[in-house]
């Protein structure tokens, strides 16, 4: 693999107590400035990996480089240029947001005034500035994860890992943190590198994914690139009233691979998956009217990438799936970690 890109994985291998094989062989690159969504099922190898990348963990095999350094040779220097946001609050609740912020700039070295100047710069921009004097634990779902956020930028990093990063927010609360991800890479160009179980996130937010299962990546690229490799469109056909089954009428059609038979509203319908869903609608309109089965309703889908996690790892992704034991055990490493390269 060519040493570009701002986030480097070769052959990354991590084996626990000497039998179990957490991640197995994992390679990939990230360009600068990329949002890179990192997917998987419960106990795939996403936190593992992502606690390897960012000097949290040390690979069993393989090696990582970050922004240009070896994460084996200088973990300590790896920890300066990134920023990390768990997907378990780590906020201190009896501190102001505002000396959450201070205590954190002060770690990475900054002078008091610094700091001081830092947290309200951060403040503004999260729109926390009136609640900055406040106890954190006071504070929103949405503004607690602004603040973390603010955390993990106080050092003005170059790149960011987001661990689950809106896991528990409303819809609103999603939507408005990625509003502050989104405008942070325009303004500064920073990398981003996202693991979510929402998938609406990845396909909207993210520039490239990687899908991981029992620890191997089994697909990577554009979430469109992805879902193109399933192949076609989903057509949904609704019908009136018939006493007969139409499917096989369909299943001859051009580009036509699958016929689904459901019932809408108590009428039929039929779900297709076909090449070219533009062609087949009019095909498919015009036999079923010869047949005296009016069409009273049609919807064209591509593939969503809840059919491409299905496709690739036979499971559905679970939004409300939480981290595992594993996922805490090393997530507390790498806080202890983390912490320790900022002293």
């Amino acid at each position: 693999m060519a040493n570009e890109g701002a986030i480097i994985a070769e052959g990354l291998v991590k084996i626990y107590n000497g039998k179990v094989t957490a991640v197995d062989g994992v390679s990939f690159s990230v360009r600068p400035g990329e949002i890179f969504g990192f997917l998987g099922p419960n106990g795939a190898g996403k936190t593992t990996t992502v606690s390897m990348l960012s000097a949290g963990l040390r690979p069993t095999k393989g090696r990582a480089v970050i922004d240009g350094l070896a994460v084996d040779v200088d973990p300590e220097a790896v920890k300066r240029r990134i920023g990390i946001i768990f997907q378990e609050s780590t906020a201190d609740g009896d501190l102001t947001g505002r000396e959450n912020l201070e205590i954190a700039a002060g770690a990475f070295g900054l002078s008091r005034a610094e700091g001081r100047k830092r947290a309200n710069e951060l403040m503004d921009e999260m729109h926390l500035t009136e609640a900055a004097d406040r106890y954190s634990k006071t504070y929103s779902g949405g503004m607690r994860r602004r603040l973390e956020l603010a955390v993990g930028l106080v050092h003005h990093p170059r790149i960011l890992f987001l661990d689950e990063p809106t896991l528990g927010l409303d819809p609103q609360g999603r939507a408005g943190f990625w509003q502050y991800v989104q405008q942070l890479r325009k303004d500064s160009g920073m990398t981003v590198f996202v693991t979510t179980h929402y998938l609406d996130e990845a396909d909207t937010m993210c520039d490239r994914i990687a899908i991981i299962d029992h620890g191997k990546i089994v697909a990577e690229g554009t979430p469109n690139a992805l879902k193109d490799r399933l192949g076609g469109d989903v057509v949904t056909i609704r019908t009136g009233p018939t006493a007969s089954d139409l499917s096989e009428m369909l299943r001859p059609l051009s580009g036509v691979s699958a016929v689904q038979r459901l019932e809408v509203d108590g009428d039929p319908a039929y779900r297709v998956k076909v090449t070219n869903g533009e062609t087949f609608v009019p095909q498919a309109v015009e036999k079923l009217y010869s047949a005296g089965a009016p069409v009273t309703g049609v919807t064209v889908k591509r593939p969503s990438l809840d059919e491409v996690f299905l496709e690739f790892t036979g499971r559905e992704y679970r939004e409300e799936e939480g981290p595992t034991a594993t996922d805490r055990a090393v997530m507390m490493q790498r806080v202890r970690g983390a912490m320790g390269g900022r002293r």
